[in-house]
């Protein structure tokens, strides 16, 4: 009670913070009558000012009133907008590395180019985040005006770039991409073999647009590089006619946790099954030789009975494409782990593509957590600020809006049924669409939007359907939302990025209209005069109706993404209506709902069509998406925790990975390997305070051959009065490296150095490929544990160390072994075997969703393995004429073409035609 007082009293806290910004703002706009007063070119040096002042040692903080007056200016002079205060506020906030929490249509990506210049003064970099490729695309261009006006670069991260594309993008001032797009680049940094390949330079900045769809929602799922196995595709097969062959009794389902398990009778039926099929080994199913069975028996049982075609993914071109679950967007390219994706395959009757083993991996957390700065904005991020803190320590600042919200949000409509629900729906959008008011529908699946669609064709409704089926065409549609009686179904409106203005767009009318007009042309400007005279007659109309009404057919499991689709409506004042139709069939109820809801909603027994609201009702509903969320937080808490273990193992691994490719020589590095492999063989086989008599001499002859490719005379050595084990370390230690120094001796200094790079990070990597797929694995099984009364993490944590140890005395071995057995010859190189396609992907480890949002992770959705050449000798240059039919024969097929394409001979102009 008394703290209500004083929050009415006082404001809350994060008024009172807000307003503690009021002296900078202040400050800011003393300097806009000297920045208005300037011509471009004084305003544009400002720049050069800025940045010798920092040479000097003035701090960034004090440059801010004065750099964020000057993007005022430029932005004014270039995109016709001029930064309001609430907009200055966000700025200074996304400074500051905290979360703007704005309004949709209060200018979230104009808001981010003042904190954005500032950092780039200094010139190390600053990373803007967007969700999809179309926005960082648009956000580039579009705000580049700004930042290239005042002299910065601007670059931007897209799918199928190559890499010096992406290295010049990178050495921008500023880069635009997508989260997946970073991730994935600094994932393919780390399996390269040369510094100069490497596209990123060290971090120092990140803004993330819709922050909590990036840093919550798709926190979920690691960002995973990774290549093909064997083919199974017959098992696949085979074990998809057994699980189709099941009834509803044979299986028990959590719809929860998106797991199914066999009932003990399904568990005796599916054996007699497979034995019949011969896929049993023995006659239990749990024997040890069945294991890869039971893995293929649990996949196909998820994709049969827990994964829904049109929901979870669609069939499209004979091929299975998963639907992200965000933003109801098609992924080409994605594809889920762990044997899912062949078992959907199967059982969709598609040819089935190979498995994929990880080769590489990060979570968003832990990725985003290595940049020195980071900050987001977003319209819905208060729900999650405790999220927000604990994992990224960033505060959540609520922005005021620049306009009092005039939107109503009406109470939620419960129908029996969702029949009952689509048909009130579709007699609601038919009645404000013929009273000219713009209609917005959420949805949450593509099954949902068609079915909808059916209801109001037979209403005679016109409307257009936003889902996955139909992405390429989302900003187009979604710009025109807010025409007159325009009737827009939108699968998920989560990071659309595209603004819904009423009366419509200008820019995509023209664009729709008059492809063939260019901008600034008279032909252009004549017609553009006319269309923006009809947008403000439409526009009139549409606020007198009420302006957009945004209609949910669901409840969503995070409160965020309801506000979302709330927040289309009733943008910079303009008024709006929103309002949910919830029914029993609704997952989030049937699910997630407490079973009273059901039993006392039945008890009241309502009728066919019959209609119900009560606060009763909307607050049963948010307990649900409450425990949602708070599951949701448990998972990536804990995807969070294990992820922490790797991490702290993958910085490590990437650190010497660096260190060898930066080092001049590695010599030093491999004589300790050497030596340290020496000093294990002979004390396992001579311990300590023991007689010569006592030592496992045949042992260490077996292992020094084996290793070392040494044949000491260890025989002689023992007859030797003095003789001990540090003796015959030291001996060994002295063979080996006469050994070593002598084959070096073949080859000069540089080559061997690039021998000894070569065979130190190829094995590095082998081992920490087979490391991550044990450490996957282990976290699949350690949770069993907890029925031995042990904490999981704990366990995986001393797990993990230990095989990591393992992992680096095997790196230490294998290195010694194959520098001791090769033999390096000086000649011409071959060309090398065709190299697998390395796969990206972003997928949940509990549910086996792929969230990603962008439609590719990387160069048509595959990353190259980039390994050494594994001849050092190289060729002489060779004088080449401008004609390509002369190149071949001359021309190393695996070389860069020599047209300077960026791709190799072989895929270029030495590609073989049929």
């Amino acid at each position: 009670m008394l703290g209500g007082f004083a929050k009415s009293l006082f404001g809350s806290s994060n008024d009172r913070y807000v307003k503690s910004l009021n002296p900078i703002l202040a400050k800011v706009a003393s300097y806009e009558p000297a920045m208005k007063a300037m011509s471009d070119d004084q305003l544009a040096n400002q720049t050069v000012l800025f940045r010798e002042r920092l040479a000097n040692g003035t701090k960034i903080d004090d440059l801010l009133p004065e750099a964020f007056a000057t993007v005022r200016e430029a932005a004014s002079r270039t995109l016709g907008q001029r930064h309001y205060d609430v907009q200055m506020v966000g700025g200074i906030v996304l400074h500051r590395g905290e979360i703007a929490e704005m309004r949709t249509g209060e200018g979230k990506t104009l808001v981010a180019t003042l904190a954005t210049y500032l950092n780039a003064l200094p010139g190390d970099g600053v990373h803007v985040i967007t969700v999809n490729d179309y926005l960082a695309a648009r956000d580039a261009d579009w705000m580049g005006q700004v930042y290239r006006f005042l002299g910065l670069t601007v670059g931007v991260i897209i799918p199928n770039l190559t890499d010096e594309q992406r290295r010049d993008a990178y050495a921008a001032d500023i880069t635009y991409g997508t989260n997946n797009e970073f991730g994935f680049d600094y994932l393919r940094d780390n399996m390269k073999y040369e510094r100069t390949t490497m596209v990123q330079r060290p971090f120092a900045m990140a803004i993330v647009d819709e922050v909590d769809s990036v840093l919550i929602d798709e926190a979920r799922t690691p960002l995973i590089i990774s290549g093909p196995t064997d083919d199974k595709s017959e098992l696949y097969m085979q074990v998809d006619a057994v699980v189709k062959r099941l009834d509803a009794i044979d299986y028990e389902k959590d719809e929860k946790q998106k797991s199914i398990i066999l009932t003990e009778d399904g568990t005796e039926k599916v054996e007699r099954m497979l034995e019949t099929a011969g896929l049993l080994e023995g006659d239990n199913l749990y024997d040890f030789e069945n294991t890869q069975v039971v893995h293929h028996l649990n996949q196909a049982l998820r994709a049969n009975m827990m994964f829904k075609r049109d929901t979870d993914y669609i069939v499209k071109d004979d091929k299975v494409v998963i639907i992200d679950e965000f933003t109801g967007r098609m992924m080409d390219g994605r594809r889920w782990s762990d044997g899912l994706h062949q078992a959907v395959e199967a059982k969709e009757g598609v040819q089935i593509e190979p498995e994929n083993q990880t080769m590489a991996s990060i979570t968003f957390q832990n990725y985003f957590r290595m940049y020195p700065k980071l900050s987001g904005m977003t319209g819905t991020a208060a729900t999650e600020a405790a999220e927000f803190y604990d994992i990224y320590k960033m505060n959540v600042v609520t922005i005021p809006t620049n306009v009092e919200i005039r939107r109503v949000d009406e109470e939620d409509e419960f129908y029996k049924d969702t029949q009952d629900k689509f048909r009130a729906i579709a007699k609601k959008i038919r009645l404000h669409a013929e009273q000219g008011q713009p209609v917005l529908v959420g949805t949450v699946s593509i099954e949902k939007s068609e079915l909808l669609s059916e209801f109001l064709q037979e209403e005679k409704v016109d409307h257009k359907v936003l889902n996955a089926r139909y992405h390429e065409m989302e900003a187009h549609i979604v710009a025109q939302a807010g025409r007159k009686s325009a009737v827009t179904i939108a699968t998920n409106m989560a990071g659309r990025g595209t603004d819904i203005q009423l009366g419509g767009n200008l820019e995509f009318r023209m664009l729709d209209e008059h492809p063939d007009l260019v901008a600034g042309t008279p032909d252009y400007e004549a017609r553009a005069a006319t269309i923006r005279t009809e947008i403000q007659a439409e526009k009139a109309a549409v606020l007198a109706s009420g302006g957009l009404f945004v209609l949910g057919t669901e409840r969503h499991e995070s409160r965020r993404i309801d506000n979302q689709l709330r927040g289309r409506s009733g943008r910079q004042g303009d008024p709006g209506l929103s309002r949910f139709y919830l029914s029993l069939d609704d997952d989030l109820l049937r699910i997630f709902g407490p079973d009273t809801l059901f039993a006392k909603m039945m008890r009241n027994n309502i009728e066919d069509g019959e209609a119900i609201g009560s606060k009763w009702l909307s607050k049963a509903i948010e307990t649900a998406q409450k425990k949602v969320e708070a599951r949701n937080y448990d998972i990536r808490k804990q995807v969070v925790e294990y992820d922490d273990v790797m991490n702290d193992q993958r910085k490590v691994i990437y650190e010497q990975r660096a260190d060898i490719m930066d080092a001049d020589a590695v010599g030093d590095v491999v004589s300790d390997m050497r030596a340290e492999t020496v000093n294990v063989i002979v004390g396992e086989a001579c311990p300590p305070n023991s007689y010569p008599e006592q030592w496992d001499v045949a042992g260490m002859k077996t292992q020094l051959a084996e290793i070392l490719n040494l044949e000491p005379p260890i025989d002689d050595w023992l007859t030797e009065e003095a003789i001990d084990p540090e003796l015959v370390e030291e001996r060994v230690r002295t063979l080996a490296d006469e050994a070593i120094e002598s084959k070096a001796s073949d080859l000069d200094t540089e080559t061997w150095t690039q021998v000894e790079k070569s065979i130190l990070l190829q094995n590095l990597d082998h081992h920490w490929k087979e490391h991550l797929a044990t450490l996957d694995a282990l976290r699949q099984v350690v949770h069993l544990r907890a029925y031995a009364q042990k904490t999981p993490i704990n366990e995986y944590k001393q797990e993990a160390f230990s095989l990591f140890q393992r992992m680096l005395d095997a790196i230490r071995v294998d290195v010694t072994k194959t520098i001791a057995h090769a033999r390096f010859q000086m000649q011409m190189p071959t060309d090398l075997p065709e190299l697998p396609d390395f796969i990206t992907t972003h997928f949940d480890p509990f549910t086996g969703e792929d969230n990603s949002n962008d439609i590719d992770g990387g160069t048509r959705g595959v990353v190259r393995s980039q390994l050494p050449p594994l001849q050092i000798a190289q060729p002489q240059p060779i004088e080449l004429g401008v004609d390509p039919a002369d190149w071949e024969g001359r021309v190393n097929r695996n070389a860069p073409c020599p047209c300077g394409s960026g791709n190799k001979y072989k895929h270029c102009h030495g590609a073989v035609t049929a």
